[in-house]
C-alpha cells in the first residue's frame, strides 16, 4: 500500500534526513520526501497499518529534525 502525506520542514537537507529516518522504520518498504512539494510518499511492507507506523515514523523523523512535521 502507498500513501502520500503533506509534511512541512525549512530545507532539503532536513528533508533529506526525513527521508533517511522513514526508510529506517518498522514497517515502511520505501519512504521519498520531495521538499519542493512538501510532501512524502510512503510505501508500506505487507500487512503493515499505516495508522499504526506513521506515528513511528513521525517520531524516528522528530530524532534528526525537531521542528518537521508529518500531516496524517
Amino acid at each position: 500500500m502507498k500513501k502520500t502525506y503533506k509534511i512541512d520542514v525549512d530545507c532539503a537537507n532536513c528533508a533529506n534526513k526525513m527521508e533517511v529516518a522513514a526508510n529506517k522504520t518498522e514497517g515502511v518498504k520505501e519512504a521519498t520526501v520531495n521538499f519542493m512539494a512538501l510532501k512524502m510518499k510512503v510505501e508500506f511492507e505487507e500487512g503493515a497499518d499505516p495508522q499504526d507506523v506513521m506515528p513511528n515514523v513521525l517520531k524516528n523523523c522528530k530524532k534528526v529534525e525537531d521542528d518537521c512535521e508529518i500531516f496524517f
